[in-house]
């Protein structure tokens, strides 16, 4: 099978894996919060960033390397936490972590992943990151860094905008619940999906597993207000201070839209911000994470990394132009994985390597850093 000519785009990942993937897992892959109206937003926003092709620059040998918190990289993205990434397709987690690695390319283990830290880090060669949803009790959040510096992460991840649980209507109407539980209306939809269904008889109805440690909760809720907020608080700048203390590796903010915070979590300490709105997934009213991010770039020198929206090449190199030194994606490796199970992750480095490489040449630059400066944005007229 040609992949390149029957999934030659994100978007065609996508289609396919929505007829693969059981309807009450797709709602919870792909849906945001609210109406979704900043889910829209972050995607159409990116069609106002628009840059002046060159002429008459010959050929041009693209450069893609990206190094990034001491981390030399071959290409300027990596894979993102996703919670419950292994509720999407059946061992997730390990299949992104092994296809991240052997790319070259950062992998990131969310507290609330169906896969423990020490069965993932592993798989990352002493070069994943690790994602923190902060910990109320200070002997939980010892123990949780404890156990990912000692699987071999490199690198955590603090997520700052998910004070308290989102909506996700869509969600909340599809009957997922946290664990999830299979009732006679969600297994009619497994039946329509028997790859998806194999996968998890043979590895079972995914949890939280790192938080087994620390809660014997498994009653089901639903699946916004899932048992890791049991356990979980609203960090404060305090609470940033003690992580930098207490973790000996870079220190990564992410949920960052606020020109304002950025030189107070410089001097914090932290080694990078990541520029994000979670892909629309909390707060239906905010900015786009592409309109945030010119504003970020000019108050701060530390590295920015970036998510929400990206639809291909282009958009990463739209992101850089305006200051993001590295990008983030979490829905297309799933819909990679959704499409083609194993084979997906590595068409998805394919199709973007080839999108990079394509309008680099068109810019007539080598390298996507080179773009610094040369983007435009115009306002957009009409509604997303």
């Amino acid at each position: 099978m040609d992949l390149n000519a029957r999934f030659p785009a994100i978007s065609d990942l996508r289609t396919q894996a929505r007829r693969r993937i059981p309807k009450f897992v797709w709602e919870y892959l792909d849906s945001g919060t609210g109406s979704e109206a900043t889910t829209r937003r972050n995607s159409a926003a990116f069609d106002g960033v628009l840059f002046d092709p060159s002429i008459l620059h010959g050929e041009v040998a693209a450069d893609l390397t990206a190094t990034l918190l001491g981390e030399a990289h071959p290409l300027p993205f990596g894979v993102a936490p996703v919670g419950m990434s292994g509720l999407i397709w059946p061992g997730a987690e390990a299949k992104l972590a092994r296809a991240a690695t052997k790319a070259g390319l950062p992998y990131t283990l969310s507290t609330v992943a169906a896969a423990t830290p020490e069965e993932i880090g592993p798989l990352t060669g002493g070069k994943g990151w690790y994602q923190l949803y902060p910990p109320r009790d200070p002997e939980i959040r010892k123990d949780m860094l404890k156990r990912a510096q000692e699987a071999g992460f490199h690198t955590l991840v603090l997520t700052v905008d998910v004070p308290i649980a989102s909506r996700r209507e869509r969600q909340l109407r599809s009957g997922l619940t946290q664990p999830p539980r299979l009732t006679p209306r969600l297994l009619a939809q497994v039946a329509l999906r028997p790859a998806w269904a194999l996968g998890m008889a043979q590895l079972g109805m995914p949890r939280m597993r790192t938080l087994d440690a620390y809660s014997s909760d498994t009653q089901s809720r639903d699946s916004t207000a899932h048992v890791g907020y049991l356990l979980r608080t609203a960090p404060d700048w305090d609470y940033l201070a003690w992580l930098r203390e207490h973790w000996r590796g870079p220190l990564v903010v992410k949920g960052v839209m606020r020109a304002e915070d950025a030189p107070r979590l410089e001097k914090a300490g932290v080694d990078a911000l990541w520029v994000s709105n979670h892909s629309g997934r909390q707060f239906d009213g905010s900015l786009a994470s592409i309109e945030a991010l010119p504003a970020l770039r000019a108050a701060t020198d530390l590295p920015l990394i970036f998510d929400s929206g990206i639809r291909g090449g282009l958009d990463m190199l739209r992101a850089i132009a305006l200051g993001a030194d590295f990008v983030m994606l979490g829905r297309p490796w799933h819909y990679a994985l959704g499409a083609l199970g194993n084979t997906g992750p590595a068409h998805l480095i394919d199709i973007l390597t080839r999108d990079l490489t394509a309008n680099l040449g068109q810019l007539g630059v080598a390298r996507p850093a080179d773009l610094r400066g040369r983007a435009i944005q115009y306002p957009k007229s009409g509604t997303f």
